[in-house]
C-alpha cells in the first residue's frame, strides 16, 4: 500500500463498524487482527446519479470500490475499482474520509479510504472476476435516496455466496449505507 501514514491522520474517519452494531458479542482475541486496506465511494454520473453495485445472488446493493492491491495508491486503487465494476473512468472530486470495519469473529479490520468522484467516461463493458460474475454483480445508476433505500432493504434480506458468508456481507452493506448517509447529511 502506497500512502503516508503521517497524512493519513488528517484524514476523518466518517464509519466504524463492529459486530456490536448487528449485536453479537465481541470475541475478545488475543492477536493481531488481519489488516486490509480498500478504496470505495460515490461517483455521480451526469443526471446527478449514484453508481450502486447490485450482486443479484447475494440481494446486495453497495458502493463500488475494493481492496488495495500491494504498492497501489489507494486513488489508483479506487479509479481501478469504478473501471472494472461500474465500466467508468472517474474524476476524484473529493476524499470523503475513512471507513473502519472489524469482524472480530474473523479478526479482521479493515480501513477504507472513502472518495466522492464523477464519471468522465463510459466504457463499453465492465471488467468483472470470475467471482463478481457468479453472484450475478451489475451496476445500477440511481438516486442518492432510492439506493440508500435499496441498500437498507438488502441489509435484512442478504443471501450467502460460495465466496462470502451473509457475516461478511453483512459489514460491507451497512458501511456503505452509513457512507452515503454521511455524504447525504453533510453534502446534500
Amino acid at each position: 500500500m502506497n500512502f503516508d501514514l503521517n497524512r493519513q491522520k488528517t484524514i476523518e474517519n466518517i464509519v466504524k463498524i463492529t459486530d456490536i452494531d448487528f449485536n453479537i458479542k465481541e470475541i475478545n482475541n488475543i492477536e493481531q487482527p488481519i489488516i486490509r486496506f480498500g478504496a470505495r465511494g460515490i461517483v455521480f454520473n451526469n443526471e446527478g446519479k449514484i453508481a450502486i453495485i447490485h450482486k443479484v445472488n447475494k440481494n446486495e446493493y453497495k458502493l463500488p470500490g475494493g481492496g488495495i492491491d500491494e504498492n497501489e495508491d489507494a486513488k489508483i486503487a479506487f479509479k481501478r475499482e469504478c473501471e472494472e465494476e461500474i465500466a467508468s473512468k472517474v474524476k476524484i472530486l473529493k476524499i470523503l474520509g475513512t471507513a473502519e470495519e472489524y469482524k472480530s469473529q474473523e479478526n479482521f479490520k479493515q480501513l477504507s479510504f472513502v472518495f466522492v468522484a464523477k464519471k468522465i467516461l463510459e466504457y463499453k463493458e465492465n471488467n468483472l472476476t470470475e467471482k463478481e460474475k457468479d453472484e450475478g454483480t451489475e451496476y445500477l445508476w440511481l438516486d442518492k435516496l432510492d439506493a440508500l433505500e435499496k441498500m437498507k432493504k438488502s441489509l435484512i434480506n442478504l443471501k450467502e455466496s460460495k465466496y462470502d458468508s451473509i457475516y461478511r456481507t453483512k459489514f460491507m452493506v451497512l458501511r456503505d449505507i452509513r457512507i452515503l448517509e454521511y455524504y447525504i447529511n453533510n453534502f446534500s
